[in-house]
């Protein structure tokens, strides 16, 4: 497959709002110096599939024109520290959060049972590895996902000046 950035993609397989929405937050990620690595091996080899990263480490994952054609879902990622178990989020995004988290047996990267987890001040039982799952996110999911994107960068270098 080609060589092509997932903004080709998203331009050749997404239509309207939904291509809007995802070039607008593949473009935010971009301003905030997140790198995006396709993976091409195992069971991802010919999807259209990206890992979003910070200083080498995880802060989301993207899939495009997977599950169902014509949409994209995105995860966030589980690093183990919780960078989502409080924050200042306005009530609006926590509500957005909060119906996107990813439950076990709904899709993602399930390989383990789900666990407990406190997102934004809120307990969930199930969850996924894959916390939050935005499936074909619409613009107030993105703007939630910016929120998400940052919390977890800010997280990824609070634990890099800890070590």
């Amino acid at each position: 497959m080609s060589e092509q950035g997932i903004e080709y993609f998203i331009c050749k397989t997404l239509m309207r709002e939904t291509q809007k929405n995802a070039l607008d937050f593949t473009a935010y990620l971009r301003a905030n110096a997140l790198l995006f690595e396709r993976c091409l091996n195992g069971f991802w080899e010919d999807k259209l599939y990206w890992v979003v990263k910070y200083k080498n480490e995880t802060v989301c994952q993207i899939f495009v024109n997977g599950y169902e054609e014509g949409h994209w879902v995105v995860w966030s990622d589980d690093s183990g520290t919780n960078p989502f178990s409080d924050s200042p989020l306005d009530e609006q995004t926590k509500e957005v959060a909060w119906k996107n988290v990813g439950h076990c047996g709904s899709g993602g990267c399930c390989r383990a049972m789900g666990t407990h987890k406190v997102i934004f001040g809120k307990g969930f039982d199930n969850v996924c590895l894959a916390i939050l799952r935005f499936d074909n996110p619409d613009a107030d999911a993105v703007e939630c996902m910016k929120k998400i994107a940052e919390i977890r960068k800010t997280d990824i270098l609070r634990n890099i000046q800890n070590t």
